[in-house]
This record gives C-alpha cells, structure tokens and sequence, in this order.
C-alpha cells in the first residue's frame, strides 16, 4: 500500500517544472540596482556559481522563499569571514531539493595563490571523495560549478582552463545540466550562453539566466 501511494505520487508529479535562475561573476543590476520582487515571482530555486558579492545573495535571499544553493568563485576569499546570510553553500555535496539532485563543486584552476583554487589532481581528489555520495542518490541532475569543464567552452589560458575531472562526471553521470559560470560571455562572441555534451545540457550562468528541469 505505501509502494502504491508512493508511486501515484511521483505520477502526480510527472509533467511538473521546477524553474531555476542561475547566477554568476556580475551582480545583476536588474537583481539588485533596479530590484523589482517580481522578477522572482515563480522562482524555485536559485543557484550561484560563484564570483559573486555576499551581500548580493544575502540581499536575494530577503526576498524570495526560494534556496539559495552556491559554490564558491575563485574571488570569492571574503566568504571565508563573510558567508552570504540565508544562502546554503553545497561544495562538495549532493542536495536534493523536491527531488532534484544537484552536485556542487566550486573553485577555478590554480593559477596563483589563494582560495578555491585547484590543480587538475586535486579536483580528481574531490569528485573521487564524492563518488559515494552520488551512488547513494543514484547519481545527480545538474552539477553545479564555478568553472567549466576541460576544452568545453573553456579558455586557453590557465586561469581560466576547465576541469578533466568535470568531464569524468558528464561521461558517467549524464546529469539533464551542468551549469557554471567564470567564463564571461563578454570575454568574445564565441563563447556560448548554451550548449550541449553528449547528453547534457549545458548553461552559462554568467549575471543571470533562467531555465526549468522536470520534477
């Protein structure tokens, strides 16, 4: 009896959208200069890449009741004494929210000293620590990064090079999106708000962009 209640409640809520904005390495004026609260009407939920003032997302997060789910940017030092208030930092985790799994890994390719910076081996090291965690929930939707993925819409140079072991999670995994920011799209025409790999969706985030996943 409780299998059939359960499955009836999945069937009920088959064909339901889940809508998500996504953020990243500028403030939005219209989220924060110009703010209208209708502008979050019909959010869900919110996820930051990265690369973004704390008090920003504090800001957001006064005015909507949707989570605010972030990782961290390669600038993103003040969070260490500063954490953006009413935001939930999910690096190195698997959170589900109304049954949407989503991995967090922030952080850029060590290209000087500082924080949430990594060398190919040491994110390897990460995504090997989170293997459990994904087979427990039998794997994940969206992978939620602060850069993108190695010779996938990446740059040249070594600040802003993606990661191999992103690339291991896409092939595996098949998350429905992977979204990341830190390649600006006003870096040149050639980078793209969207694309695809194999079988994920893949989104820009960067300043903001909209998107809904099937719950």
């Amino acid at each position: 009896m409780l299998w059939t209640e359960g499955m009836q409640a999945k069937q009920e809520k088959s064909g339901h959208q889940m809508k998500i904005l996504a953020i990243a390495d500028h403030e939005s004026k219209l989220l924060w200069d110009y703010f209208d609260k209708t502008r979050l009407e019909g959010i869900d939920l919110i996820l930051s890449c990265g690369d973004l003032k704390a008090e920003y997302l504090s800001f957001l997060a006064t005015f909507t009741h949707a989570p605010i789910l972030y990782v961290h940017g390669n600038h993103d030092e003040k969070y260490v004494e500063n954490p953006p208030g009413g935001c939930i930092c999910i690096e190195d985790k698997v959170y589900v929210h109304e049954g949407v799994r989503i991995v967090g890994l922030g952080g850029s390719m060590r290209y000087r000293p500082g924080e949430y910076q990594y060398t190919q081996g040491q994110m390897y090291r990460r995504v090997l620590k989170m293997w459990w965690k994904i087979a427990f929930h039998r794997g994940f939707d969206i992978l939620l990064t602060h850069s993108p993925a190695f010779e996938v819409n990446d740059g040249e140079d070594m600040a802003h090079r993606g990661f191999k072991a992103f690339r291991l999670l896409l092939d595996r995994y098949k998350p429905a999106y992977f979204v990341h920011g830190h390649v600006h799209l006003n870096y040149g025409a050639n980078i793209p708000r969207l694309s695809s790999y194999k079988e994920t969706q893949i989104i820009n985030a960067h300043e903001k962009y909209i998107f809904e996943i099937d719950i």
